[in-house]
């Protein structure tokens, strides 16, 4: 279904993840370093990269900001505790989900799903809020007539949200619908998410125009 870079330095893990993951019909290639593993990056141009956190010489954290840097690959980390810092950390350097270790392959599967259907979401509308352009046909933001990149779970974020502006989304029903996380989340997901939107999207980032803060219930688009 999908070519996955899988980076992890355990060999067991390694393997073991890559035999389930090509059960699942997708193309896994793997590396054991975070240096190995951005080389391999850059030759095998992965549909999604799976990364574990704690790599030996460049870590999972710096690994991931350099992906992101170069483009919207979607990022799934691998965190073996699962701990706030981990969590954050990873999401913060770009990271669209995490999934905490072990991990048996059937979740793995399909949270790698969940994001690959994140990554694809499109509509029929070409929208303009003051200077910021959503063609969400093309899945392309432009301000002020300059291109946005946006991550996949970035862009699908802004869809949600000014696809209905003025109306306030709690974190919940962000999470069911951007993440498709039916249990009961974890609000940082959203949170570290609109943090990076608003970098990009807003003039001034502590004072956004267009993805606003309702204290007490959520976030809102506008109205631009």
């Amino acid at each position: 279904m999908a070519v996955i870079l899988l980076i992890e330095d355990d060999p067991q893990v390694c393997r073991a993840l890559q035999l389930a993951l090509a059960r699942y019909e997708h193309t896994v290639s793997t590396a054991g370093t975070g240096e190995d593993g951005m080389r391999e990056f850059r030759s095998a141009t992965p549909d999604l990269v799976v990364l574990d956190v704690m790599l030996p010489g460049m870590d999972g954290f710096e690994v991931c900001r350099r992906i992101r840097a170069q483009g919207a690959v979607p990022i799934i980390m691998l965190t073996a505790r699962g701990d706030d810092f981990d969590v954050v950390a990873g999401l913060a350097a770009g990271a669209d989900d995490y999934v905490v270790k072990p991990v048996q392959p059937a979740v793995l599967d399909a949270r790698i799903r969940a994001v690959m259907r994140r990554g694809s979401v499109r509509s029929d509308e070409v929208r303009t809020h003051g200077d910021l352009t959503i063609d969400a046909v093309g899945a392309m933001v432009s301000k002020r007539g300059q291109p946005v990149a946006l991550t996949p779970i970035e862009l699908r974020t802004l869809l949600t949200l000014s696809g209905s502006p003025g109306r306030v989304f709690t974190r919940q029903q962000l999470l069911e619908q951007v993440w498709e996380h039916d249990y009961l989340g974890d609000s940082r997901l959203v949170d570290n998410c609109v943090q990076r939107l608003r970098a990009k999207i807003e003039d001034v980032p502590a004072e956004p125009e267009y993805v606003q803060t309702v204290r007490g219930f959520g976030y809102r688009f506008g109205p631009v």
